[in-house]
């Protein structure tokens, strides 16, 4: 008889699995010799491991794998969206609730673009979702300073060209005018750095400010600013479970009674009437009168 070989994955599959950092991050850790693998030092990313391997970073053992979780952050401005920042300023992680696991960003909002912000405590979630080819939009309102007309917006469905690399096209739809300012609603696919804002400065068009309003099928919607809430299982596997595996929740509340003529039948039963035996009479009231349903007639 043949055995069946064990499940194996790539080590920074695992780590991003975890929750510990991207797949990227989780190759540069190795790299830089933090992570080991049943006590020895790993020197390079092509390593696969499987559930029995004991794997610690920085000396400490990763936890167990988690089923993969989503959550709706509206950022304010002003937050980097970084674990860490060299300037020393606040992150988008140091704004959020204390009881929310170790999570990682879906891509990036610049220092001062607000909106939502998708989180999760799964690198390869992450990743699924940034990729160009999972092909899901990212909407944007941006107040601007200039005037522009829809005729010229429209000339941004053929791209643009960032540090030397065509865009996909860009959707923009003028909203309106208020003053020296216009409100546009903007669709992009691939989201390249600034690429909103670098779109809208090839029109002449300063953004000051910038709004995500929905990336895929997850919508901002009224959340105030600051606010984080998780996406449901159901909602998640039905939009994502393409993409990861994302068990279903079980449910133990709702458990099917036997049938009935069966043993298992018979049992519960049996045991109700001996839970019965054990209560205690029902206390009587004043008057005589017992407390409690009246007793059945023959």
């Amino acid at each position: 008889m043949v055995k069946p070989q064990e499940d194996r994955e790539r080590i920074a599959k695992r780590l991003a699995r975890a929750g510990v950092a991207s797949r990227r991050e989780a190759e540069r850790m190795i790299e830089a010799g933090l992570v080991r693998v049943n006590g020895k030092v790993l020197t390079t990313p092509a390593f696969t491991v499987s559930a029995k391997d004991q794997i610690e970073v920085k000396g400490q053992p990763i936890a167990a794998k988690e089923p993969p979780r989503l959550w709706r952050y509206h950022k304010p401005p002003g937050l980097v969206t970084s674990h860490k920042d060299e300037r020393g300023r606040r992150t988008v992680f140091d704004a959020l609730p204390p009881e929310l696991p170790r999570v990682i960003s879906v891509g990036r909002l610049d220092l001062t673009s607000e909106g939502l912000l998708l989180l999760t405590n799964d690198g390869e979630l992450a990743r699924q979702l940034e990729l160009p080819s999972t092909g899901w939009s990212r909407r944007y309102r941006a107040r601007a300073y200039g005037k522009t007309t829809q005729e010229k917006l429209d000339t941004l469905k053929a791209g643009i060209e960032i540090d030397g690399v065509k865009t996909g096209p860009i959707e923009a739809t003028l909203e309106s005018e208020r003053g020296d300012n216009v409100w546009v609603e903007v669709m992009i696919r691939e989201g390249k750095n600034r690429e909103v804002r670098r779109a809208l400065e090839t029109l002449d068009l300063k953004v000051n400010r910038l709004i995500r309003t929905s990336y895929g099928p997850f919508q901002l919607l009224n959340m105030p600013r600051g606010a984080v809430e998780e996406v449901k299982r159901k909602q998640l596997r039905d939009q994502v479970g393409h993409l990861v595996d994302i068990p279903r929740e079980q449910d133990r509340h709702k458990r099917k009674p036997p049938k009935r003529g069966t043993p298992a039948s018979k049992k519960a039963r049996s045991d109700v009437s001996a839970a019965n035996a054990k209560r205690p009479p029902p206390k009587k009231a004043q008057g005589g009168r017992r407390k409690g349903p009246p007793p059945k007639r023959s």
